[in-house]
């Protein structure tokens, strides 16, 4: 199926505007999903083995999951259960529906493999998502698959004003996820990056905790951070993170720095405002899981993403602290395909050094730089 994709998928998709493309693919995993023989061939051709994992007191089919920003209305969870996630995160979502920031917004570059959006959190709203999840909930007969909201402030709403937005989304989607993403990082919301520092983000992450807590408790909160911070900024969010009592730490969103540019068409595309993903954050977001992995003594868990596209690159992540790991520029470049071989070069790899379960490779490269 990778040979299709390759051939015929992925030439199609280039010819399309990025984001009508998208739009396009959402509606086709939707149209597959309503039907029972769909998601069975689904699952037959592209997912993997299971490859267990134990991620906050989860015990997941694989560490592999697909990051926020691609199924942004929450549609699609059982097409992601059926290709074979571990896990996925779904949104962001704000308080109020929003339309997010004027088109063209989205843009793509296959040299170097990488994205750019300046989406600015276009959602239908948490109370919207909160329904289309729980038709969903309905449906599923395993639940093995966990699902993370990712909450976003809505773009009309102050920094002072943040908590209460975020609480709201969180209190709505409570009944119908495992767990929420605080995500302060996206650069497309003017401001938003401010709540990353000090009082601002204590407060925030305080708010959301105990507002967690209120609506029944169990449901874990996590923090997503930027990968542009300094070391002095991230030692700060780490620590006023774990302090407000966040279960763990996505590392990291998009970026605002930019490859070289290697021709006329890189360099239109690298020009783009907006946040970066993709092959050229690789690095830094490796830097920065293994920055947090070792200030927190691998007592925090890590949820890596950044440039991951094959099983070499996941396992990076985990040897430098990443308890599992996120995908989704790989998915417009390589297809549903990437998933099996990910989570299938993984289990190679764990054979490979002579372990026998993946808990055993986190922070492996640093122990032995020790």
């Amino acid at each position: 199926m990778g040979v299709f994709w390759n051939l015929l998928a992925r030439p199609a998709i280039a010819l399309q505007d990025s984001e009508k493309a998208h739009s396009r693919g959402m509606f086709a995993l939707k149209m597959a999903q309503a039907f029972p023989p769909m998601r069975l061939l689904m699952k037959l051709l592209w997912r993997p083995k299971q490859t267990p994992c134990e991620f906050l007191e989860w015990n997941l089919a694989n560490p592999l999951g697909l990051a926020a920003g691609m199924d942004k209305k929450a549609e699609n969870v059982m097409a992601w259960e059926s290709l074979g996630f571990g896990f996925i995160e779904v949104g962001g979502f704000t308080a109020t529906a929003q339309s997010g920031n004027p088109k063209p917004r989205m843009f793509r570059n296959s040299t170097h493999k990488a994205l750019i959006n300046r989406m600015g959190f276009n959602n239908p709203g948490s109370a919207a998502a909160a329904d289309t999840l729980s038709k969903t909930m309905s449906k599923r007969k395993s639940r093995r698959m966990k699902v993370l909201a990712n909450l976003g402030r809505s773009k009309n709403t102050s920094n002072e004003n943040a908590p209460s937005d975020y609480c709201e989304s969180l209190r709505t989607l409570w009944p119908y996820v495992d767990g929420f993403v605080i995500n302060v990082s996206s650069p497309n919301t003017p401001g938003l990056r401010e709540l990353q520092e000090g009082n601002a983000l204590q407060n925030l992450l305080d708010s959301c905790i105990e507002e967690e807590k209120r609506c029944g408790s169990g449901k874990p909160v996590m923090v997503k951070i930027s990968p542009d911070l300094s070391n002095e900024q991230l030692d700060m969010v780490i620590d006023c993170a774990r302090s407000a009592g966040c279960a763990g730490i996505i590392a990291t969103n998009t970026t605002l720095e930019r490859p070289q540019p290697l021709n006329r068409k890189s360099e239109s595309f690298v020009e783009q405002a907006g946040g970066l993903s993709g092959q050229p954050l690789k690095q830094r977001s490796t830097e920065i899981i293994a920055h947090i992995h070792k200030r927190c003594r691998g007592k925090w868990p890590i949820i890596g993403v950044g440039g991951i596209s094959t099983a070499e690159d996941a396992w990076q992540k985990i040897i430098h602290g990443a308890s599992c790991v996120q995908l989704y520029s790989a998915l417009v470049f390589k297809g549903p395909s990437v998933i099996r071989n990910i989570v299938n070069g993984l289990e190679r790899k764990l054979k490979l050094n002579g372990l026998s379960s993946l808990d055993q490779a986190i922070g492996l490269a640093l122990e032995e730089e020790e």
